[in-house]
């Protein structure tokens, strides 16, 4: 509760700055031009899954050996093996996509008006253009997988259809 007050006051405070400057700077507002950043969404066609790792596996890929990381098969999931320990890979949705971006540099056309008070209304061809950096959307993910660590190769039971009518009943009948 306190937070939030100390952030209404200064949401506050910064309104009165921005009441006070803008009386001031009336004059100047229509010259200054704040594009923001540029951004973009063109989606690259790849299929991009994230893998969340343990923090141990992190701390032995980021060490001076990493392990060998293997991937296998079982018929209960997919199985990765590193430094003589198994993960089982697990898919996980996400109600919220992950946008991923990535920087990008593209030329602006810029089109200038003359200084010259006798040429004011005729604009200057575009200029060669300036690098304008923005970003740009490349992928959204949907799901992430992670690793779960396996308890041994233990096989897992067969599991036997209980509880089902035909079963409870069907002996009797």
């Amino acid at each position: 509760m306190e937070v939030r007050r100390q952030l209404t006051e200064v949401n506050l405070d910064v309104l009165k700055a921005k009441d006070t400057t803008s009386t001031r700077t009336s004059s100047n507002m229509s010259s200054q031009d704040n594009k923001g950043i540029p951004f973009s969404h063109a989606l690259d066609g790849v299929g991009y899954k994230l893998l969340e790792l343990p923090p141990e596996l992190v701390t032995l890929l980021e060490g001076e050996n990493p392990p060998t990381l293997k991937l296998k098969s079982s018929p209960t999931a997919g199985l990765l093996e590193a430094a003589g320990k198994t993960y089982s890979l697990r898919q996980k949705n996400t109600s919220n996509a992950l946008i991923i971006l990535r920087p990008e540099e593209e030329a602006v056309a810029t089109t200038e008006l003359s200084v010259d008070p006798a040429q004011e209304s005729k604009e200057v061809p575009p200029s060669s253009g300036m690098p304008e950096v923005g970003m740009r959307a490349f992928a959204s993910v949907h799901e992430t997988v992670e690793l779960l660590p396996e308890a041994g190769s233990v096989p897992s039971a067969a599991t036997s259809a209980k509880g089902k009518w035909h079963e409870k009943f069907g002996k009797t009948r």
